[in-house]
């Protein structure tokens, strides 16, 4: 389990917190409350949390709504043949409940710190991979972000992903998935495989991806 700081805002005020994150599961806690979800945009309260402490925050389809998260994640930069740290601020902004069940609008920004240098994403995609991958093409030759975003053995299903951690890992089928080079030829490893990770992780395994790899290419 790793933690990132985090701030919470909504009409109520403002919490100062962390976002709590094993690999497959961030959760959040606020105001004696643990939300708990996948992705950003599904922290969800527990089934036995007390209804006067809900009555604290706003839901759509049983998740948080209304507020704007922020957290600081650490993340591996490979700068020119050495190890770097960066952080990657992200900002979210989670919009009023529609009456059915979505929100009204979400708003997702990242900015990625290296030493000095700032690198932010346009905020207009509304997924990570979308705001990461704008900010890996502002960044200098040789340098790149060391995390599964970019590795060679990471895709996305055609069928859609969330805003964060709905990434599909091939670690398990490295010399077939590198075989992958449309949509065609990724549907007989589509569901095989190892598991779902995020897309700021990383482990041992990482390949720098090479263009052309794979379904996402």
């Amino acid at each position: 389990m790793i933690s990132w700081p985090a701030t919470y805002t909504d009409a109520r005020g403002v919490e100062t917190t962390v976002v709590l994150n094993d690999g497959e599961t961030l959760r959040l806690p606020l105001r004696g409350v643990e939300f708990a979800g996948r992705d950003f945009d599904s922290l969800a309260a527990p089934a036995n949390a007390p209804p006067e402490a809900l009555r604290r925050f706003s839901f759509s389809g049983g998740c948080l709504c209304s507020c704007r998260i922020e957290c600081e994640i650490p993340v591996s930069i490979h700068d020119s043949g050495q190890d770097a740290g960066g952080v990657l601020r992200v900002e979210l902004s989670l919009g009023d409940a529609r009456p059915d069940g979505g929100i009204d609008r979400e708003e997702l920004r990242l900015v990625l710190t290296v030493g000095d240098r700032r690198y932010a994403g346009s905020g207009t995609g509304g997924w990570f991979e979308d705001e990461l991958l704008e900010i890996q093409a502002q960044l200098p030759e040789g340098v790149y972000i060391r995390t599964c975003i970019n590795c060679m053995f990471s895709d996305y299903s055609p069928y859609g992903h969330g805003v964060f951690g709905w990434m599909m890992c091939f670690r398990n089928l490295k010399d077939e998935y590198l075989q992958v080079v449309s949509k065609e030829t990724f549907w007989p490893l589509h569901d095989r495989y190892e598991r779902l990770v995020q897309e700021t992780w990383l482990c041992p395994e990482f390949e720098r991806r090479a263009p052309g790899t794979g379904y996402r290419g």
